[in-house]
């Protein structure tokens, strides 16, 4: 399972993956994150959705992702919403960039994917004194006999091996990630916030069905044969048991906003 290729999904990732809300940036900018003007880098930027929201309220944005076809579905989206992004190819745990060059650095929905006590290491070396750090993830809930809880069986049917991630624990997961405080206070970092709240999202049954396609125990995993016969089965599932379109699909997002300190404060 640890053989996870999102570029696999790029095009599914682009066109089904709900971008995090906008409730999100406007409660950042309380804590001085994404203002006009800031230097700011998205590790594992997928297809832009932090960092293209971030380059739309004035934020100069550097967009750095492993994976080459996710680059250029977020330059691709970030064109067509007329926002600038400079896309970087790249690893977190070793970032191309000299000490003390950003104000900001953000990671949604990947610093699980990380070697993170390696990341926060070269985040910190990055940041400029005083400079934040943000790791926000955007998750949908299984609730008992909701469609998530079913379409999440189904993978787990399909990719016994995506219950067994522990990393994140992708299956079953309420959207709270407390390791993430002791990773971001082992490396040095100060001034460590949470926060959370919960949204619904409206998705299509195709929509969803393309949104399930570009998860990790999918598309990203699968070989396409056993993704087809996975789209048809969940298909199928959907118009049986939860034939409402669109369907609104409960999800949290989650947020850890910390600093490096400022020896001059």
């Amino acid at each position: 399972m640890r053989n996870i290729d999102f570029g696999r999904t790029a095009a599914d990732y682009a066109r089904h993956r709900a971008g995090f809300p906008s409730e999100l940036f406007r409660r950042l900018q309380t804590f001085d994150v994404g203002q006009p003007g800031q230097r700011l880098l998205d590790l594992g930027t997928g297809t832009g959705t932090l960092a293209r929201g971030f380059a739309a309220r004035g934020a100069n944005v550097t967009a750095l992702d492993r994976a080459a076809p996710l680059l250029g579905a977020a330059r691709a989206l970030a064109r067509e919403e007329g926002v600038g992004l400079e896309p970087v190819r790249a690893v977190a745990e070793a970032l191309p960039f000299p000490a003390a060059h950003f104000d900001v650095v953000s990671a949604g929905q990947c610093w699980h994917w990380f070697d993170r006590a390696r990341a926060a290491a070269e985040v910190r070396r990055v940041l400029k004194p005083g400079g934040r750090l943000v790791i926000a993830h955007f998750d949908w809930l299984p609730l008992p006999g909701n469609m998530v809880q079913a379409t999440e069986a189904l993978i787990i049917r399909y990719n016994p091996s995506w219950a067994d991630l522990d990393v994140l624990k992708l299956s079953g997961s309420t959207g709270i990630y407390r390791d993430w405080l002791t990773d971001v206070a082992l490396a040095g970092f100060t001034d460590i916030e949470t926060f959370s709240f919960d949204v619904d999202v409206p998705y299509s049954h195709e929509a969803w069905r393309g949104r399930i396609r570009a998860s990790a125990g999918v598309a990203a995993t699968l070989d396409p044969e056993t993704v087809n016969r996975f789209d048809a089965e969940l298909k199928r599932l959907l118009q049986a048991r939860f034939p409402e379109d669109p369907l609104l699909v409960p999800h949290r997002v989650f947020a850890v906003v910390c600093s490096r300190p400022d020896p001059n404060m």
